[in-house]
């Protein structure tokens, strides 16, 4: 599913989600190693045309990871502050290279990145937002494909 599936079957939840990756312009990308371990690095997103876009350096260790097996988590930047304004948000998929097709153009388009860089579309697989509610309840809102958003609260 991509994100305007994602925004359809649960639009408040991809509302705040999209606010969390546009308050901020750089976030953590999770990707994995050859050898399984996992590698964060620092990274821009974009949600355009319903699609949630990763784009990079050409031959960065992020991509080439990305190239050789497409799981990925992504976690928004929490902000300066503690008070993480929309709570904590991180998004799970699969994230497959564009080619350069109509929808890579759209986005060099619009974003005019430097040239020549990476452009990955994604799939998701998990959204996860975690707050605090009422200064009391610790909230977790779990969405995944098929399935309704979960929310759990526990003090």
């Amino acid at each position: 599913m991509n994100w305007a599936d994602f925004a359809t079957a649960a639009p408040g939840l991809a509302q705040i989600t999209g606010q969390r990756f546009g308050a901020f312009r750089h976030h953590v990308l999770a990707t994995l190693r050859r050898d399984g371990s996992p590698r964060t690095s620092g990274l821009e997103v974009r949600i355009l045309d319903g699609e949630l876009w990763l784009g990079m350096m050409p031959r960065s260790l992020k991509a080439l990871d990305l190239r050789r097996d497409p799981r990925f988590t992504l976690q928004a930047n929490p902000g300066g502050d503690t008070a993480m304004s929309g709570g904590d948000v991180r998004v799970a998929g699969r994230a497959y290279e564009a080619g350069d097709g109509e929808a890579r153009a759209a986005y060099v388009k619009e974003v005019e990145p430097p040239q020549p860089f990476h452009l990955f579309r994604t799939e998701l697989t998990e959204v996860v937002r975690t707050c605090v509610e009422d200064d009391r309840y610790l909230v977790v809102q779990v969405w995944k494909p098929g399935e309704p958003v979960r929310t759990l609260r526990r003090t």
